[in-house]
Protein backbone atom coordinates (compact mmCIF):
# COMPACT_ATOMS: atom_id res chain seq x y z
CA UNK A 1 0.00 0.00 0.00
CA UNK A 2 1.23 3.40 -0.99
CA UNK A 3 2.48 5.79 1.22
CA UNK A 4 -0.91 8.59 -0.02
CA UNK A 5 -3.16 5.94 0.46
CA UNK A 6 -2.35 4.56 4.23
CA UNK A 7 -5.06 5.90 6.34
CA UNK A 8 -3.72 8.11 8.36
CA UNK A 9 -5.26 7.30 12.03
CA UNK A 10 -4.30 8.00 15.39
CA UNK A 11 -2.05 4.25 15.57
CA UNK A 12 -0.43 4.89 12.45
CA UNK A 13 1.62 7.87 13.98
CA UNK A 14 1.80 5.86 17.23
CA UNK A 15 3.26 3.43 15.32
CA UNK A 16 5.15 5.56 13.37
CA UNK A 17 6.68 6.56 15.96
CA UNK A 18 7.48 3.77 18.04
CA UNK A 19 9.25 2.55 14.72
CA UNK A 20 11.77 5.08 14.14
CA UNK A 21 11.77 6.85 17.01
CA UNK A 22 13.79 6.55 20.09
CA UNK A 23 11.74 5.08 23.23
CA UNK A 24 12.31 7.95 25.19
CA UNK A 25 9.35 9.14 26.33
CA UNK A 26 5.80 7.28 27.18
CA UNK A 27 3.04 9.14 25.47
CA UNK A 28 -0.55 9.40 26.59
CA UNK A 29 -2.06 7.48 23.51
CA UNK A 30 -3.65 10.24 21.84
CA UNK A 31 -2.08 12.11 18.79
CA UNK A 32 -2.25 16.09 18.42
CA UNK A 33 -2.69 18.11 15.26
CA UNK A 34 -3.87 21.41 16.58
CA UNK A 35 -4.52 23.56 19.12
CA UNK A 36 -6.36 26.62 20.02
CA UNK A 37 -6.47 28.18 23.64
CA UNK A 38 -7.32 25.40 26.19
CA UNK A 39 -8.27 23.12 23.83
CA UNK A 40 -6.28 20.30 20.99
CA UNK A 41 -7.34 18.27 18.67
CA UNK A 42 -6.62 14.59 18.03
CA UNK A 43 -6.52 13.55 14.13
CA UNK A 44 -9.91 12.18 14.29
CA UNK A 45 -11.04 15.61 15.50
CA UNK A 46 -11.97 15.06 18.78
CA UNK A 47 -11.54 17.80 20.81
CA UNK A 48 -9.68 17.99 24.72
CA UNK A 49 -8.93 20.46 27.71
CA UNK A 50 -5.16 20.80 27.68
CA UNK A 51 -4.39 19.93 31.53
CA UNK A 52 -0.49 19.80 31.21
CA UNK A 53 -0.02 22.96 29.04
CA UNK A 54 3.45 21.20 27.76
CA UNK A 55 4.81 21.34 30.95
CA UNK A 56 3.93 24.56 31.89
CA UNK A 57 5.14 26.08 28.44
CA UNK A 58 1.94 27.08 26.75
CA UNK A 59 0.84 29.78 29.94
CA UNK A 60 -0.48 31.81 27.26
CA UNK A 61 -2.54 29.42 25.39
CA UNK A 62 -2.16 27.39 22.32
CA UNK A 63 -1.49 29.49 18.64
CA UNK A 64 -2.16 32.65 20.63
CA UNK A 65 -2.40 35.63 17.68
CA UNK A 66 -0.14 37.89 19.41
CA UNK A 67 2.76 35.50 19.71
CA UNK A 68 1.97 34.00 16.60
CA UNK A 69 2.77 36.81 14.35
CA UNK A 70 6.04 38.02 16.20
CA UNK A 71 7.01 34.39 15.30
CA UNK A 72 6.03 34.54 11.11
CA UNK A 73 6.77 38.52 10.93
CA UNK A 74 10.27 37.63 12.22
CA UNK A 75 10.38 34.54 10.64
CA UNK A 76 9.82 36.26 7.35
CA UNK A 77 12.49 38.63 7.76
CA UNK A 78 15.38 37.22 9.81
CA UNK A 79 15.57 33.96 11.51
CA UNK A 80 19.05 33.26 12.56
CA UNK A 81 22.19 35.50 12.61
CA UNK A 82 24.13 33.26 15.03
CA UNK A 83 25.69 35.72 17.73
CA UNK A 84 28.62 36.58 15.23
CA UNK A 85 27.23 39.55 14.25
CA UNK A 86 24.45 42.07 15.75
CA UNK A 87 20.28 41.88 14.86
CA UNK A 88 18.57 44.34 15.34
CA UNK A 89 15.61 41.88 17.54
CA UNK A 90 18.24 41.34 20.49
CA UNK A 91 19.35 44.34 22.27
CA UNK A 92 15.34 45.82 22.51
CA UNK A 93 14.74 42.14 23.79
CA UNK A 94 17.54 41.92 25.96
CA UNK A 95 15.96 45.56 27.48
CA UNK A 96 12.64 44.26 27.63
CA UNK A 97 13.69 41.37 29.68
CA UNK A 98 16.18 42.72 32.42
CA UNK A 99 13.38 45.69 33.24
CA UNK A 100 10.15 43.18 32.97
CA UNK A 101 12.16 41.07 35.62
CA UNK A 102 14.84 43.95 37.14
CA UNK A 103 18.07 42.34 36.72
CA UNK A 104 21.05 43.85 35.23
CA UNK A 105 21.92 41.50 32.54
CA UNK A 106 20.49 38.62 30.66
CA UNK A 107 22.33 35.79 28.81
CA UNK A 108 19.74 33.85 26.45
CA UNK A 109 19.89 30.31 25.58
CA UNK A 110 17.44 27.80 23.58
CA UNK A 111 16.25 24.92 26.22
CA UNK A 112 15.34 24.90 30.43
CA UNK A 113 18.41 22.13 30.65
CA UNK A 114 20.62 24.50 28.89
CA UNK A 115 20.07 27.37 30.66
CA UNK A 116 20.48 25.29 34.03
CA UNK A 117 23.74 24.38 32.83
CA UNK A 118 24.48 27.96 31.87
CA UNK A 119 23.35 29.18 35.62
CA UNK A 120 25.76 26.12 37.29
CA UNK A 121 29.00 27.82 35.13
CA UNK A 122 28.40 31.22 35.87
CA UNK A 123 27.63 30.40 39.65
CA UNK A 124 31.61 28.50 39.42
CA UNK A 125 33.02 30.88 37.31
CA UNK A 126 31.81 33.65 39.73
CA UNK A 127 32.95 31.85 43.15
CA UNK A 128 36.36 31.52 41.36
CA UNK A 129 37.09 35.00 40.03
CA UNK A 130 34.65 36.70 42.87
CA UNK A 131 34.99 34.76 46.02
CA UNK A 132 37.87 33.72 46.61
CA UNK A 133 37.28 29.62 46.08
CA UNK A 134 40.34 27.35 44.75
CA UNK A 135 39.74 26.17 41.22
CA UNK A 136 37.85 22.78 41.36
CA UNK A 137 36.95 22.95 44.73
CA UNK A 138 33.39 24.84 44.19
CA UNK A 139 29.91 23.06 45.92
CA UNK A 140 26.60 23.91 44.31
CA UNK A 141 23.38 22.76 46.91
CA UNK A 142 20.66 21.08 45.17
CA UNK A 143 17.88 19.71 46.69
CA UNK A 144 16.48 15.84 46.64
CA UNK A 145 13.85 15.57 44.23
CA UNK A 146 14.96 18.06 42.42
CA UNK A 147 14.30 18.27 38.29
CA UNK A 148 16.60 20.39 36.50
CA UNK A 149 16.77 18.58 33.11
CA UNK A 150 18.69 15.28 31.71
CA UNK A 151 22.04 16.67 30.49
CA UNK A 152 24.97 14.54 32.15
CA UNK A 153 25.84 16.87 34.64
CA UNK A 154 22.23 17.75 35.81
CA UNK A 155 21.32 14.10 36.53
CA UNK A 156 25.05 13.43 38.32
CA UNK A 157 22.98 14.93 40.83
CA UNK A 158 19.80 13.81 40.46
CA UNK A 159 17.96 11.03 42.96
CA UNK A 160 16.07 9.93 39.66
CA UNK A 161 17.52 6.89 38.80
CA UNK A 162 15.80 6.02 35.62
CA UNK A 163 17.41 9.38 34.37
CA UNK A 164 20.44 8.41 36.36
CA UNK A 165 21.31 4.81 35.79
CA UNK A 166 24.15 3.40 33.54
CA UNK A 167 24.59 7.32 32.46
CA UNK A 168 28.08 7.34 34.53
CA UNK A 169 30.81 8.48 34.95
CA UNK A 170 29.07 11.82 37.05
CA UNK A 171 30.24 15.60 37.28
CA UNK A 172 31.05 16.32 40.74
CA UNK A 173 30.52 19.25 42.63
CA UNK A 174 27.14 18.99 44.08
CA UNK A 175 26.08 17.71 47.29
CA UNK A 176 22.11 17.05 48.28
CA UNK A 177 19.60 17.90 51.18
CA UNK A 178 16.35 17.05 51.73
CA UNK A 179 13.81 19.74 50.06
CA UNK A 180 12.17 22.14 52.45
CA UNK A 181 14.82 21.67 55.07
CA UNK A 182 16.27 24.61 56.46
CA UNK A 183 18.34 23.54 59.27
CA UNK A 184 20.32 20.82 56.59
CA UNK A 185 21.12 24.02 54.06
CA UNK A 186 22.34 26.12 57.45
CA UNK A 187 24.40 23.34 58.12
CA UNK A 188 26.20 22.53 54.77
CA UNK A 189 26.67 26.63 53.84
CA UNK A 190 29.26 26.37 56.60
CA UNK A 191 31.51 24.66 54.21
CA UNK A 192 33.50 27.59 52.95
CA UNK A 193 33.82 26.03 49.33
CA UNK A 194 29.69 25.60 49.31
CA UNK A 195 29.32 28.58 46.78
CA UNK A 196 25.71 28.26 45.28
CA UNK A 197 21.77 26.81 46.34
CA UNK A 198 20.24 25.71 43.15
CA UNK A 199 16.21 24.95 43.83
CA UNK A 200 12.81 24.76 42.42
CA UNK A 201 10.33 27.09 44.26
CA UNK A 202 8.09 24.54 43.49
CA UNK A 203 9.52 21.02 42.51
CA UNK A 204 6.83 20.22 39.71
CA UNK A 205 8.07 16.92 38.57
CA UNK A 206 8.09 15.46 41.99
CA UNK A 207 4.93 16.16 42.05
CA UNK A 208 4.36 19.88 42.35
CA UNK A 209 5.81 19.73 46.10
CA UNK A 210 5.34 23.11 47.68
CA UNK A 211 7.40 23.74 50.33
CA UNK A 212 7.05 25.84 53.34
CA UNK A 213 5.73 29.59 53.24
CA UNK A 214 9.15 30.77 54.32
CA UNK A 215 11.53 28.34 52.93
CA UNK A 216 12.20 30.23 49.97
CA UNK A 217 13.20 33.77 51.81
CA UNK A 218 14.85 31.89 55.26
CA UNK A 219 17.48 30.35 52.06
CA UNK A 220 18.12 33.36 50.59
CA UNK A 221 19.16 34.63 53.77
CA UNK A 222 21.81 31.57 54.15
CA UNK A 223 22.79 31.92 51.23
CA UNK A 224 23.69 35.60 51.40
CA UNK A 225 25.39 35.66 54.83
CA UNK A 226 27.40 32.66 53.90
CA UNK A 227 28.35 34.57 50.72
CA UNK A 228 26.24 31.84 48.36
CA UNK A 229 24.28 32.42 45.32
CA UNK A 230 20.83 31.80 45.43
CA UNK A 231 19.69 30.42 41.92
CA UNK A 232 16.01 29.84 41.48
CA UNK A 233 14.93 27.49 38.61
CA UNK A 234 11.95 28.67 37.71
CA UNK A 235 11.94 27.02 34.22
CA UNK A 236 8.27 25.64 35.06
CA UNK A 237 6.60 27.80 38.06
CA UNK A 238 7.83 31.10 36.23
CA UNK A 239 5.94 33.43 34.06
CA UNK A 240 2.73 33.61 36.02
CA UNK A 241 1.70 30.05 36.49
CA UNK A 242 1.96 29.93 40.24
CA UNK A 243 -0.42 33.38 40.64
CA UNK A 244 2.38 35.02 40.48
CA UNK A 245 5.41 36.51 37.95
CA UNK A 246 7.45 33.77 40.05
CA UNK A 247 7.18 31.45 42.41
CA UNK A 248 9.72 33.29 44.51
CA UNK A 249 7.18 35.77 44.50
CA UNK A 250 4.97 34.80 47.28
CA UNK A 251 1.24 36.01 46.67
CA UNK A 252 2.10 39.40 45.81
CA UNK A 253 -0.87 41.20 43.58
CA UNK A 254 1.14 42.84 41.11
CA UNK A 255 0.56 42.19 37.76
CA UNK A 256 4.59 41.97 36.66
CA UNK A 257 7.16 43.92 38.60
CA UNK A 258 7.17 41.85 42.09
CA UNK A 259 10.37 42.99 43.28
CA UNK A 260 8.14 46.09 44.76
CA UNK A 261 6.42 44.02 47.06
CA UNK A 262 7.93 42.95 50.48
CA UNK A 263 7.20 39.21 49.35
CA UNK A 264 9.48 39.46 46.85
CA UNK A 265 12.54 37.10 47.27
CA UNK A 266 14.36 38.34 44.15
CA UNK A 267 17.30 35.53 42.95
CA UNK A 268 20.93 36.35 42.73
CA UNK A 269 20.64 34.03 39.68
CA UNK A 270 17.08 33.86 37.79
CA UNK A 271 16.49 30.49 35.77
CA UNK A 272 13.75 30.77 32.54
CA UNK A 273 12.16 28.56 30.15
CA UNK A 274 8.58 27.41 28.92
CA UNK A 275 6.29 29.98 29.19
CA UNK A 276 8.94 32.52 28.01
CA UNK A 277 8.04 31.97 24.13
CA UNK A 278 3.94 30.55 25.10
CA UNK A 279 5.34 27.08 23.69
CA UNK A 280 5.67 28.47 20.56
CA UNK A 281 9.34 28.59 20.56
CA UNK A 282 12.56 27.44 22.32
CA UNK A 283 13.43 30.11 24.51
CA UNK A 284 15.26 30.28 27.39
CA UNK A 285 17.23 32.85 29.97
CA UNK A 286 19.61 33.35 32.55
CA UNK A 287 19.36 36.50 34.37
CA UNK A 288 21.86 38.13 36.82
CA UNK A 289 23.27 41.16 37.76
CA UNK A 290 26.16 42.51 36.40
CA UNK A 291 28.50 42.11 39.87
CA UNK A 292 27.73 38.04 38.75
CA UNK A 293 26.90 38.29 34.88
CA UNK A 294 29.98 40.19 34.00
CA UNK A 295 32.60 37.40 34.79
CA UNK A 296 31.58 35.48 31.64
CA UNK A 297 33.77 36.77 28.66
CA UNK A 298 33.54 36.52 25.05
CA UNK A 299 34.36 33.15 24.21
CA UNK A 300 33.56 31.44 27.25
CA UNK A 301 29.98 30.66 26.97
CA UNK A 302 27.27 30.73 23.85
CA UNK A 303 25.08 28.91 21.54
CA UNK A 304 24.42 29.44 18.33
CA UNK A 305 20.84 29.78 18.09
CA UNK A 306 20.71 31.55 21.72
CA UNK A 307 19.42 34.97 21.23
CA UNK A 308 17.98 34.77 17.66
CA UNK A 309 15.61 37.28 16.61
CA UNK A 310 12.67 34.77 16.22
CA UNK A 311 13.30 34.44 20.43
CA UNK A 312 13.19 37.81 21.16
CA UNK A 313 10.57 38.58 19.43
CA UNK A 314 8.10 35.89 20.27
CA UNK A 315 9.82 36.17 24.07
CA UNK A 316 8.57 39.40 24.12
CA UNK A 317 5.35 38.90 22.50
CA UNK A 318 4.92 36.14 25.11
CA UNK A 319 5.43 38.44 28.14
CA UNK A 320 2.98 41.61 27.03
CA UNK A 321 0.52 38.44 26.69
CA UNK A 322 0.97 37.80 30.47
CA UNK A 323 0.65 41.44 31.32
CA UNK A 324 -1.97 42.93 29.19
CA UNK A 325 -4.20 39.46 29.69
CA UNK A 326 -3.92 39.35 33.66
CA UNK A 327 -2.61 36.28 33.66
CA UNK A 328 -1.01 36.35 37.15
CA UNK A 329 -4.42 37.30 38.47
CA UNK A 330 -6.26 34.77 36.79
CA UNK A 331 -3.98 32.18 37.49
CA UNK A 332 -4.19 33.04 41.71
CA UNK A 333 -7.83 32.94 41.24
CA UNK A 334 -9.04 30.37 39.45
CA UNK A 335 -6.03 28.09 41.35
CA UNK A 336 -7.99 28.58 44.76
CA UNK A 337 -11.06 27.70 42.88
CA UNK A 338 -9.55 24.76 41.63
CA UNK A 339 -8.28 23.48 44.62
CA UNK A 340 -11.56 23.87 46.47
CA UNK A 341 -13.47 22.04 44.38
CA UNK A 342 -11.18 19.10 44.28
CA UNK A 343 -11.40 18.99 48.17
CA UNK A 344 -14.83 18.42 47.29
CA UNK A 345 -14.19 15.19 45.16
CA UNK A 346 -11.55 14.08 47.98
CA UNK A 347 -14.37 13.83 50.29
CA UNK A 348 -16.34 12.04 47.82
CA UNK A 349 -13.92 9.38 46.65
CA UNK A 350 -11.03 6.96 48.27
CA UNK A 351 -9.67 7.40 45.07
CA UNK A 352 -8.06 10.53 45.70
CA UNK A 353 -5.72 11.31 48.70
CA UNK A 354 -5.37 15.14 47.89
CA UNK A 355 -4.83 17.94 45.75
CA UNK A 356 -2.09 20.38 46.54
CA UNK A 357 -0.15 23.19 44.65
CA UNK A 358 -0.17 27.07 44.02
CA UNK A 359 -2.36 29.15 41.57
CA UNK A 360 -2.30 26.60 38.29
CA UNK A 361 -0.28 24.25 39.13
CA UNK A 362 -1.47 21.65 41.26
CA UNK A 363 -1.79 18.06 41.45
CA UNK A 364 -4.15 15.05 42.55
CA UNK A 365 -2.41 12.20 44.96
CA UNK A 366 -3.90 8.90 43.62
CA UNK A 367 -4.34 6.35 47.17
CA UNK A 368 -2.29 3.53 45.23
CA UNK A 369 1.38 3.34 45.26
CA UNK A 370 4.33 4.61 42.81
CA UNK A 371 4.61 1.35 41.35
CA UNK A 372 0.97 0.90 40.78
CA UNK A 373 -0.36 1.69 36.99
CA UNK A 374 -3.75 3.54 38.80
CA UNK A 375 -2.97 7.28 37.85
CA UNK A 376 -1.93 6.17 34.45
CA UNK A 377 -5.33 4.01 34.06
CA UNK A 378 -7.00 7.17 35.35
CA UNK A 379 -5.06 9.72 32.76
CA UNK A 380 -6.09 7.11 30.22
CA UNK A 381 -9.91 7.54 31.21
CA UNK A 382 -9.58 11.71 31.31
CA UNK A 383 -8.52 11.13 27.54
CA UNK A 384 -11.77 9.05 26.68
CA UNK A 385 -13.63 12.01 28.68
CA UNK A 386 -12.46 14.97 26.45
CA UNK A 387 -9.05 15.87 29.24
CA UNK A 388 -5.68 15.32 28.86
CA UNK A 389 -3.04 14.70 31.89
CA UNK A 390 -0.19 12.84 32.82
CA UNK A 391 1.14 11.18 35.57
CA UNK A 392 4.35 11.64 37.64
CA UNK A 393 5.84 9.62 40.13
CA UNK A 394 3.26 6.56 39.26
CA UNK A 395 1.23 7.99 41.95
CA UNK A 396 0.27 11.54 41.32
CA UNK A 397 -0.98 13.36 38.60
CA UNK A 398 -0.31 17.08 37.68
CA UNK A 399 -3.10 19.27 36.53
CA UNK A 400 -1.32 22.58 34.38
CA UNK A 401 -3.99 24.52 31.87
CA UNK A 402 -3.16 27.30 29.98
CA UNK A 403 -3.85 30.55 32.45
CA UNK A 404 -5.93 32.07 29.44
CA UNK A 405 -8.88 29.22 30.85
CA UNK A 406 -12.01 31.13 31.72
CA UNK A 407 -13.94 30.15 34.78
CA UNK A 408 -16.76 28.55 32.76
CA UNK A 409 -14.58 26.41 31.39
CA UNK A 410 -12.45 25.33 34.81
CA UNK A 411 -15.91 24.11 36.19
CA UNK A 412 -16.66 22.16 33.10
CA UNK A 413 -12.95 20.78 33.60
CA UNK A 414 -13.98 20.00 37.42
CA UNK A 415 -16.89 18.26 36.06
CA UNK A 416 -15.14 15.81 34.14
CA UNK A 417 -12.56 15.09 36.89
CA UNK A 418 -15.27 14.58 39.02
CA UNK A 419 -17.44 12.06 36.68
CA UNK A 420 -14.05 10.58 36.09
CA UNK A 421 -12.79 9.68 39.60
CA UNK A 422 -16.26 9.06 40.73
CA UNK A 423 -16.34 6.24 38.17
CA UNK A 424 -13.39 5.28 37.69
CA UNK A 425 -12.40 1.33 38.91
CA UNK A 426 -9.13 0.05 39.62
Amino acid sequence: MSETTVQKDSQYYIDLENEHGAHNYHPLPVVLEKGEGVYVWDVEGKKYFDFLSAYSAVNQGHSHPKILKALVDQAGKLALTSRAFYNDALGPYEKYVTNYFSFDKVLPMNSGAEAVETAIKLCRKWAYEKNGIAENQAVIVVCKGNFHGRTTTIISFSDDNNARDNFGPYTGGFVSIPYDDIEALEQIAKDKNVIGFLVEPIQGEAGVYTPSDDFIKKAQAICHENNMLFIADEVQTGIARTGSLLAVCGNCSCENQCEQQETYTKPDILILGKALSGGAYPVSAVLADDAIMNVIKPGQHGSTFGGNPIAAKVAMAALDVVSEENLIQNARRLGNLFRAEINKIVEKSELVNSVRGKGLLNAILINDTEESETAWNLCVALKNNGLLAKPTHGNIIRLAPPLVITEEQLMECVAIIEKTILEFVK
